[in-house]
């Protein structure tokens, strides 16, 4: 019989790449969400019945456990941008990652692979960067032996980055962003899920491996590269920190006097966040030792950016169609 594979969160953006890779693998895949109906897509990843969305609450001992019972490795994708209602940081990804490590090593769990994020640090002003610190800290204490794969900013057909400044460039004359001098290594999300594959599949050291592209760009170069690729003309305005963490503030307020109906632009965390760089660090093991050859983001951003030109699918053939009439 094939192993079985238990991925929390294995319908989001991370998540949904991994859980192909392990039915291609011929793995049986459980996709461990809150809700199953949403994630039915998941399905056609395998032949019938090898890959099946079930429910879960991470936050519940009894839930993690029953969409653990029989895996011969799990993997918790599992992580928030933002808090929301009881999806606290400190509930996802500090006691529910630790919690799935918890209930695995109870389970006896031959392997475990927790996708956490570069700059993760139990000393992290910022409530996101500290959790996943603690969260990685638990994992490694009941699972010693687990690979924790820390990736900077992931991009993909999917991304909530370059796809969210690619629409917000339609909506004004300017695009704003904070952090303009932080520099990113943005890595390609099937890259991602390619080394949890791994990590998996063949005998790999335990430990944390960060996960970074080819390129390290400033946060502005990012912008310049994506506004090429979607052929608009805008001047990139940084807003700096200080006016950020009070613009954070408000947002944080409406967020929580609408009891979360409005979600936050930005977040006072978020821009505690963007302070710091999120590049691999010298010396950190990383895709290459686990046999990867990263993707670079220009072949990429073309195949799913193209929606934002100003004419769409259509904006390629009206070019042509001008250097024809010269």
């Amino acid at each position: 019989m094939s192993k079985l594979v238990t991925i929390y969160g294995g319908s989001g953006f991370v998540g949904r790449y991994i859980a192909r890779r392990m039915a291609k693998a011929g793995w049986r895949v459980r996709v461990a969400v809150r809700r199953p109906n949403e994630a039915i897509f998941v399905k056609p990843y395998g032949v019938v019945g090898q890959v099946e969305p079930v429910l879960c609450n991470i936050r519940d001992d009894a839930s993690v456990a029953s969409v653990m019972t029989g895996a011969d490795a799990v993997i918790n994708c599992v992580g928030i941008l933002a808090k929301n209602g009881k999806n606290t940081f400190d509930a996802v990804q500090s006691e529910g990652a630790g919690r799935v490590a918890r209930i695995a090593a109870k389970m006896h769990v031959g392997k475990m692979v927790h996708i956490s994020a570069i700059g993760a640090d139990v000393n992290s002003d910022s409530d996101y960067a500290r959790t996943k610190g603690e969260g990685e800290a638990a994992v490694l204490e009941h699972m010693p032996r687990a690979i924790i794969l820390r990736p900077s900013i992931v991009f993909g057909p999917e991304d909530d980055f370059f796809n969210r400044f690619a629409g917000l460039s339609r909506m004004g004359p300017v695009l704003p962003v904070v952090g303009a001098d932080t520099r990113f290594q943005p890595v390609y999300v099937d890259d991602v899920a390619k080394a949890a594959e791994v990590a998996l599949t063949t005998p790999v050291e335990g430990g944390v491996y960060e996960l970074g592209g080819p390129d390290v760009r400033t946060f502005r170069a990012l912008m310049e590269t994506m506004l090429k690729v979607i052929r608009r003309r805008r001047p990139i305005l940084n807003i700096p920190f200080f006016a950020a963490t009070i613009m954070g503030f408000v947002f944080d307020m409406v967020n929580a006097v609408s009891l979360g109906l409005i979600p936050a632009q930005i977040t006072r965390d978020q821009v505690r966040n963007l302070k710091n760089d999120n590049v691999v660090a010298e010396g950190a093991k990383g895709l290459s030792d686990l046999g990867i050859t990263p993707v670079a983001l220009e072949s990429v951003l073309p195949e799913y950016l193209w929606r934002f030109r100003p004419s769409g699918q259509y904006d390629a053939i009206k070019e042509s169609a001008k250097n024809l009439r010269a």
